[in-house]
């Protein structure tokens, strides 16, 4: 924890003292903070169990990246001798927290699959068998699976002078045996790696027939360490330990010296999975010193190991989820809402805003408005933004159509998509074969925004319909994520919109707009100029309000500003998904203010601000959450939601909804730690997420 908050008023009463560092939770600790929180659904018996399988992957997926990326950014500012954050924590101090933290999320990861989800899973007929558990037919038959399926791609490596430690992709799954004897030249045997290819199934799918089970399992990693004595015939094997490194996966391209930013991030993604180590996972019964020649060869500090008690790759057991067709054990399947009349879905649009609140709305609609203006001859130009599309997406091929079709087409592809780097110079390429304009977008602020723009023409005038959106142009994160989209006609949001792209594609300076912030211009600072006027609302005596729906909070003004609202006596909720470097609760500073986040079946991705404003409340939704990249480096699109009718609904649903759930909400306390929200004495249950499929 932080040091004491010292809350007096002399200490609290201006802007420095609103830095004080103990005012401050750590991103990093934060985040990590927010992957027990879905690994509590995966302990959650009310989950049916392949979806409890589902969150306690993911909770291992996101753990993945948080080493990939948040703790190489810290070891990075440790390396460099960056200053400590708002926080005041030095990388050290933050490295080391990290790594006590995430051993207690490690611990409870493996604890909740031995321990909970193994035996849930085995009792609902799903068996994922461990090495020990074999019957003999089972051992005859995986011993045959290894010999002619797994050991003809296998190429382990005697480590010796002519044989120097193999070079370890990352995430990779690698088995480091101990050997004793001599080898066909007379080599004396030591140690030797195994590493498993890529094209080898992590999980291995028994027949009926060998297991007696329709849905019985094994761990590729098991059979590996069970047989890897056929690989060393002649030698004794006296131990075989699995392990797997995590490497820095941020990729660096120098925006401002290279010519071609594609060719520049295809030549860095070629030796992304060989960048430097960050993160040693071993199995728990390795001796220590073949630990520290591990640890010595990745040039890993002690503080990057983590025992692990089971298999090093867990979250590759999602393959069963996928494998395993109960519907029983999984969420009951829903067929979201569609729009009626979508053939002439610009004729809906002409005659008022369209709310869709995804995935309880469908996607569709948005589909329909790029497929109808790809054939439409009225349409004149599409312009739209993509960041993440998804494999084989129906968007990117309406989009090819409408250039072969002969539409004015721009499509501004953000390359630096993290993970996406690769799919997305395939999207690019291949909107280019077709005669698309591909932009890369602006050196040094990727582009997040979540923009569409058709130019239609319409009697003697041409009339601009817009999408804008909280999610990506994604069909599958769709039906996962909660977002929310705008299709509108309105003039103003129209010639914003244009604005926007001709920055973007055309280099045209900044200019004030009329309904849209952006960032990294008007967002930021129309923020604190809206928390500064709930203030302003507050001190004369008026009513102030805010609410807001995030994904993750960390930039200091903005923090600052929410701190000195709270101060002059607004209320203000957040809704903050993940992290949060908030602290509220503190009294004289944010016991006004109130944290919660929620964790369910879907993943909340929706970012909403809504303002009081004495009466005349504005709400808007945006691409961005109130972190220091999203707000200053990043090109994001805040838009209002005009119609009264939509705001209400917007309101209610997306923000006031959240508000009373009392099944999947946690509190954030003033200590930094979460609470789980149960129903008080007397008090109904209420999921927000629930309640709002109740109504699809």
């Amino acid at each position: 924890m932080n040091a004491a908050i010292d809350t007096s008023p002399d200490n609290l009463s201006d802007d420095d003292a609103l830095r004080d560092p103990s005012l401050y939770l750590n991103r990093e600790l934060s985040q990590l903070d927010f992957n027990f929180r879905v690994l509590a659904q995966a302990l959650d018996p009310q989950v049916p169990v392949l979806e409890r399988l589902r969150f306690l992957c993911i909770s291992c997926t996101n753990l993945d990246e948080f080493f990939e990326i948040r703790a190489a950014t810290v070891r990075h500012a440790q390396d460099f001798g960056l200053p400590p954050g708002a926080d005041g924590m030095s990388p050290v101090v933050v490295l080391n927290k990290i790594h006590d933290r995430a051993a207690e999320l490690v611990d409870a990861q493996y604890k909740c699959w031995n321990d909970v989800l193994r035996p849930a899973l085995n009792e609902a007929g799903v068996r994922v068998f461990g090495r020990g558990r074999w019957s003999p037919r089972q051992t005859r038959w995986l011993r045959a699976y290894f010999r002619n399926e797994i050991m003809p791609v296998l190429s382990p490596l005697g480590l010796d002078p002519a044989h120097p430690f193999p070079k370890i992709l990352n995430k990779s799954l690698n088995i480091v045996v101990v050997l004793k004897g001599k080898d066909a030249f007379g080599r004396a045997g030591h140690l030797a790696i195994v590493r498993a290819p890529r094209s080898l199934s992590r999980i291995i799918h028994l027949p009926q027939r060998v297991s007696g089970g329709e849905h019985d399992f094994v761990l590729l990693s098991s059979v590996l360490s069970a047989f890897v004595d056929d690989l060393f015939p002649g030698m004794e094997v006296k131990g075989s330990y699995q392990f797997r490194v995590t490497r820095n996966s941020e990729l660096v391209v120098d925006e401002e010296e290279v010519e071609n930013l594609a060719l520049a991030l295809r030549d860095e993604l070629v030796g992304r999975g060989y960048r430097p180590a960050v993160r040693l996972e071993i199995a728990h019964d390795c001796p220590k010193p073949i630990v520290r020649t591990l640890l010595q060869n990745f040039e890993l500090p002690e503080n990057a190991v983590y025992p692990i008690d089971g298999p090093v790759n867990l979250n590759r057991v999602i393959q069963v989820y996928d494998l395993v067709q109960r519907p029983e054990l999984k969420y009951p399947v829903f067929t979201p809402r569609t729009l009626r009349d979508m053939d002439t879905i610009f004729e809906k649009a002409a005659e008022g805003d369209i709310l869709l609140h995804h995935p309880f709305d469908a996607f569709t609609p948005v589909l329909e408005l790029i497929k109808q203006a790809a054939i439409d001859p009225q349409v004149l130009a599409i312009k739209q933004t993509l960041y993440r599309t998804g494999k084989d997406s129906a968007i990117v091929e309406a989009l090819v159509l409408a250039a072969r079709n002969g539409k004015d087409v721009t499509v501004v592809v953000e390359l630096r998509a993290r993970f996406d780097e690769d799919a997305n110079l395939g999207v690019a390429d291949r909107l280019q074969e077709a005669g698309v304009q591909v932009v890369y977008g602006v050196v040094g602020y990727k582009t997040h925004a979540k923009m569409l723009l058709i130019v239609r023409r319409e009697g003697k005038k041409l009339r601009r319909y817009v999408h804008l959106g909280t999610g990506n142009y994604h069909s599958g994160t769709a039906r996962v994520y909660t977002d929310l989209g705008l299709i509108t006609a309105d003039p103003d949001i129209g010639n914003d919109v244009h604005q926007l792209f001709q920055q973007l594609s055309g280099l045209a300076p900044a200019t004030k707009l009329k309904r849209l912030l952006q960032s990294p211009f008007t967002l930021h600072p129309g923020l604190i100029k809206k928390i500064e006027r709930e203030a302003s609302l507050a001190q004369a005596g008026k009513p102030a309000r805010i609410i807001a729906k995030v994904n993750a909070l960390n930039e200091p003004r903005v923090m600052r500003a929410l701190y000195a609202a709270s101060q002059a006596g607004v209320q203000i909720d957040l809704i903050v998904r993940g992290a949060c470097t908030l602290r509220p609760g503190v009294p004289g500073v944010s016991d006004n203010i109130r944290v919660r986040s929620i964790v369910g079946r879907f993943l909340e991705h929706s970012r909403i601000y809504w303002f009081g404003n004495n009466g005349n409340p504005e709400l808007y939704c945006a691409s961005a959450d109130w972190l220091e990249r999203n707000l200053l480096h990043r090109v994001e699109t805040c838009f209002p939601i005009l119609n009264r009718e939509l705001a209400r609904q917007v309101l209610e649903d997306g923000l006031q909804n959240y508000l009373a759930d009392n099944q999947n909400a946690w509190e954030l306390t003033s200590d930094g730690e979460y609470r789980k929200l149960v129903p008080a004495e007397g008090e109904a249950p209420y999921s927000a997420q629930a309640t709002l499929l109740s109504k699809v």
